[in-house]
C-alpha cells in the first residue's frame, strides 16, 4: 500500500512539474558570479567528436555548453581537419568564474 502511495505521489510531482515554466535555456544563468549573459554573447569554440563531426563549445568555468555544427541546410559538419577528441579556439574566453582544469 505504501508502495502504491509513494509512486502515485512520484507521478503527480512529475506532471506538476511538466506544468512549469520553461528554462530559459538560451542565457547562462550564471549563479557564480551573478551573470545573466545570452550564449551568443559567449565566445565558442570548436571540439571534434570521436566520428569527427564538429560541435561548438563554450565553457565559462562553471557550466558548459555544446551544440552540433550544422551546414546552413542542417547537415552536421563531419568533415574536419581538426584531429577528433580536442578542442580549439578561445572557448574559455569571458568567463569570470576561475577554472583549475
Amino acid at each position: 500500500m505504501m508502495m502504491k502511495r509513494t509512486l502515485g505521489l512520484v507521478a503527480v510531482i512529475s506532471l506538476l512539474g511538466a506544468c512549469s515554466e520553461a528554462l530559459d535555456k538560451t542565457r547562462d544563468a550564471h549563479v557564480g558570479d551573478g551573470s545573466n549573459n545570452h550564449l551568443s554573447n559567449l565566445t565558442a569554440g570548436i571540439w571534434v567528436d570521436p566520428n569527427g563531426c564538429e560541435h561548438w563549445i563554450i565553457d565559462d568555468g562553471l557550466e558548459g555548453y555544446a551544440d552540433l555544427r550544422r551546414t546552413p541546410d542542417g547537415k552536421p559538419v563531419c568533415n574536419s581537419d581538426i584531429p577528433p577528441t580536442l578542442a580549439t579556439g578561445p572557448f574559455k574566453d569571458g568567463s569570470t568564474f576561475a577554472d583549475p582544469i
